[in-house]
């Protein structure tokens, strides 16, 4: 059985500018918090002597190499993110950033603001522009209706509201 994955799809390069600032955030403390802590024990685990036997040598070796992972992956990132931090020309219509009210056909209300996919909560309610239902309402505007296509089957909204 091989451990290959292919490499995740980066998706769209848009991102709010809070979601800019908090990966900033996270290289930082990875390069100027983290690594050097890491990279402080592995020292003092190498001059303990035989390494093939040192268990914190190797887990500090490990954690060394996930970190540096990630800060290659968010420098990269950075780099191709697009930060959307202005409001649409037309506020009236659905775009990237807005937080859109909807309501079902049984009446209850639902509230998702769509984000870039590194910004994606699903406990605050936050959607990436490439999922199903950001496609559905990309465009619209208020009291319109909108056909979701997912998974689970077909469901039906009408746009309530729409902030940004």
């Amino acid at each position: 059985m091989s451990r290959y994955r292919p490499p995740r799809s980066a998706g769209t390069p848009l991102i709010t500018a809070e979601g800019a600032q908090r990966l900033r955030d996270e290289l930082h403390e990875l390069w100027n918090v983290r690594r050097p802590v890491v990279t402080q024990s592995v020292s003092e685990a190498a001059a303990q002597g035989d390494r093939s036997e040192n268990a914190e040598y190797t887990y500090g070796k490990k954690m060394l190499r996930e970190i540096d992972s990630r800060v290659r992956f968010l420098r990269k990132r950075l780099e191709n993110l697009k930060v959307v931090d202005q409001p649409p020309a037309n506020p009236d219509k659905v775009y990237f950033s807005a937080r859109v009210t909807l309501a079902d056909e049984d009446g209850e209300q639902l509230s998702i603001r769509i984000v870039g996919p590194d910004e994606i909560d699903p406990k605050k309610q936050h959607i990436s522009i490439d999922s199903p239902m950001a496609r559905a309402l990309v465009g619209k505007q208020v009291d319109d209706e909108v056909t979701v296509r997912a998974p689970a089957g077909e469901k039906l909204y009408w746009i309530v509201s729409i902030e940004y």
